[in-house]
């Protein structure tokens, strides 16, 4: 469905399904995350560190951090109902996560318009802060929930 709605109240009519949508996810399932809020341009999931996880110096390998906050960020920037898509991101790493730990990300964004929207995320395991990420979503006509013209 194509058009350029008031986005007012899109996210609370339709909070359920898009929450189901990111809870499937198929690639966020096979890695074992877990979506466990979502807001309107927020969005928080977890993850456990299985020993397949890690690198060969046995902490978390940076690609299962990176996954956790693209994930993050996908589900805040398409929190709106619209459809939004990633156009860059920025991964800044400060220290390492540990086998079993869970590490937490958590998406907030910025600032959005009718075709942008910016997003900080932190990823965190036990107060400590693992790596932050920058991200820059484009956001298409598209609504991908039910809306009416």
């Amino acid at each position: 469905m194509k058009s350029n709605l008031p986005e007012q109240n899109l996210h609370e009519k339709y909070k359920k399904e898009i929450f189901e949508l990111f809870e499937n996810e198929p690639y966020a399932r096979f890695l074992g995350i877990r979506l466990t809020e979502l807001g309107e341009g927020t969005a928080v999931a977890e993850i456990e560190v299985k020993d397949h996880m890690l690198n060969s110096h046995g902490t978390a390998h940076g690609a299962v951090l990176f996954a956790l906050a693209d994930f993050v960020f996908a589900a805040a920037c398409n929190s709106h109902g619209k459809t939004s898509v990633g156009l860059s991101t920025t991964m800044n790493y400060m220290a390492a996560g540990k086998a079993g730990a869970i590490i937490k990300a958590t998406a907030a964004e910025e600032k959005k318009n009718n075709r942008t929207a910016w997003y900080n995320i932190r990823v965190e395991s036990d107060g400590e802060l693992l790596a932050v990420m920058e991200a820059l979503a484009y956001r298409k006509n598209d609504y991908f929930v039910p809306v009416q013209l």
